[in-house]
């Protein structure tokens, strides 16, 4: 028997469409098996499908790649609220999510999503021998939490990098960010995990984790207006708030359909 799931697709961190990070969102009765998902999300080819179920008030959430499931991702947690708000909950100003990194709360400010996220800040390492030949580029600073954060001068510095992919893959980090201050932001970023399946992310939430509490201690304030300048590009407002920051965007619906399994 043909099962007949909810899709949507929202362009997460712009407020136009075919810019910022496309995200598959899927609400669920109840959970699929991990199988089922994970080869929805590998035919989905997005760089994050999102999955919900409601528990009471509230919904459990995870994300998977084409190639595995992750701990955190931003762009898709934003759009599955971007979907709460406007198809599913519309009389709802906030949002309560159970992940593998805790409760993630969103909530609306004005036209804004904003989510409530832990932060990981970077700390100085000896990176991996082969970092600096898989970016090109000699960078002014490596870090490290979850991924490796790489500091470089300028923002033309970041936008004009070509790392090589396979070199990347075969690094000791999650995936690799790289950053600079911006010419009319406080900074930008790229993201690159080839070996979770993704190698360029276009907007990263997950990323500014690590960003927001580097960048707030080097610039001595704590709002900071955020840009990725990947191809689609993206806009990121957000906050340090010691252990936790606070990142907000816009979101657009791009589909709407269903996933016949």
């Amino acid at each position: 028997m043909t099962m007949k799931i909810p899709f949507y697709q929202v362009d997460a961190f712009t407020s136009r469409l075919f810019a910022g990070n496309p995200a598959g969102v899927c609400p669920l009765p109840e959970w699929l098996d991990d199988a089922t998902m994970q080869s929805i999300a590998a035919e989905n080819n997005l760089s994050e499908t999102a999955f919900f179920v409601p528990r009471g008030d509230r919904y459990d959430l995870r994300w998977m790649t084409p190639e595995v499931e992750v701990d955190l991702c931003g762009h898709a947690t934003l759009a599955t609220a971007f979907v709460v708000f406007h198809h599913l909950s519309p009389e709802r100003d906030a949002v309560a999510f159970d992940t593998q990194s805790g409760e993630l709360v969103v909530r609306r400010e004005g036209d804004l999503l904003a989510m409530d996220f832990p932060a990981r800040p970077p700390l100085p390492l000896q990176p991996h021998e082969r970092l600096v030949d898989a970016l090109g580029t000699q960078p002014v600073q490596v870090l490290a939490s979850r991924d490796y954060l790489v500091v470089y001068h300028d923002e033309e510095q970041v936008r004009t990098l070509q790392p090589d992919m396979d070199l990347v893959s075969g690094l000791d980090r999650f995936a690799v960010i790289v950053t600079a201050p911006g010419r009319d932001c406080d900074f930008v970023s790229r993201f690159f995990a080839p070996a979770q399946g993704v190698n360029e992310d276009p907007v990263t939430g997950s990323a500014h984790c690590t960003l927001v509490p580097y960048w707030a201690k080097r610039l001595h304030k704590s709002a900071l207006h955020a840009r990725q300048v990947s191809a689609r590009g993206g806009e990121l407002f957000c906050e340090d708030q010691g252990e936790r920051v606070k990142i907000a965007g816009r979101a657009v619906l791009y589909l709407k359909g269903e996933i016949c399994v």
